[in-house]
This record gives structure tokens, C-alpha cells and sequence, in this order.
């Protein structure tokens, strides 16, 4: 079933993001990024997310799964990967150009992880992450930390969990 779910997301993801003409996506005010950047790629990650169990901090006796880092490949809308996402959080393109950033705000989609938006830090190399402002991600699939119990006695355990993402990437506008 979640194999039905994930193709079928992804068919239609990659679908909405081949024409040539980059429209900014409807997401969230809580993730919307600010005025001023325009769209300039639009990606659709598909990959794992690792979960650990760890105490809460300052919570005597309490446990929670916590992401250990993401490990996803970045598809165009030809279905074509284009490059990885992984724990900084990072996001490289095949060119060897890549951004890292920081979580700016979050907004829930129940059952999966939620949407995000992410304001770059300078890129590093020249190529497809040169100069990005922002990331978002949107329609979100999957990904929620597990259900299964986290306390005392698997502590440090990981749990891989299987997600997908549409990621979309901005520069500032000239």
C-alpha cells in the first residue's frame, strides 16, 4: 500500500514540476517564503529518515525518537536524479554544488513529517545550489518517527523510517 502511495505521489509531484514555467507552490503561511524569491527548482526527494531513541532532555525517566539525518536522492521532473539530501541538513546537486540551512518554521501534515521552511546558508561550489535563499518542503509522504515504543530498554536504538518530499529551492529575485 505504501508503495502504491509513494509512486503515485511521486508520479504526480514530478508531474506538476516539468513545465517550464516555475510557479510558486501553495504551502502553508507558516512556510511560505518571504516576498523577493522566485522558484528556481523544484525537486522531489525520495529516501529514509533515521530515527534513534534517546532520554529527554531535563526529563528524568522520559524517552523520545529523535531524527538522526535524512538520506534521500533528489529527482527533476523528468524523473532524472539530480542530486542527495543528507544530514547538515544538506542538499547537493549532481554538479558538486551544494547548500546547507536552518529551520526557520515547521507546519504539521498528520502521518508524515511535517512541511518546512529553510533559509540557506551561503552555498558552497558553483551550479544548480548557487546562490539559494530558501528550501521548502512540501507534500510530504511517510516519515513520521516510529510508533513502536522508545524507553529505557532500547535506548540509542535507530529505527529507518522510508519518506518522500517535494523540495523546492529559491533565489533571491533580480
Amino acid at each position: 500500500m505504501y508503495a502504491k502511495i509513494t509512486l503515485l505521489a511521486a508520479a504526480t509531484a514530478l508531474s506538476a514540476c516539468s513545465g517550464h514555467m516555475m510557479k510558486t507552490p501553495e504551502a502553508p503561511a507558516a512556510v511560505t517564503v518571504p516576498a523577493g524569491n522566485k522558484v528556481v527548482m523544484k525537486t522531489v526527494g525520495i529516501g529514509e529518515l533515521t530515527y534513534q531513541c534517546r532520554a529527554k532532555a531535563n526529563m528524568t525517566g522520559a524517552f523520545e525518537w529523535v531524527l538522526a539525518g535524512p538520506d534521500a536522492i533528489l529527482y527533476d521532473g523528468n524523473k532524472m536524479a539530480v542530486g542527495k539530501y543528507y544530514g547538515g541538513p544538506t542538499w547537493e546537486a549532481n554538479d558538486g554544488s551544494k547548500v546547507t540551512g536552518k529551520q526557520l518554521a515547521v507546519s504539521p501534515n498528520p502521518g508524515s513529517i511535517p512541511l518546512q521552511l529553510v533559509q540557506a546558508n551561503p552555498s558552497m561550489g558553483k551550479g544548480a545550489m548557487s546562490d539559494i535563499t530558501y528550501i521548502q518542503r512540501l507534500n510530504t509522504v511517510g516519515g513520521a518517527a516510529p510508533a513502536t515504543p522508545c524507553g529505557a530498554a532500547n535506548v540509542n536504538a535507530k529505527q529507518i523510517v522510508k519518506y518522500q518530499a517535494d523540495y523546492v529551492f529559491y533565489r533571491a529575485s533580480m
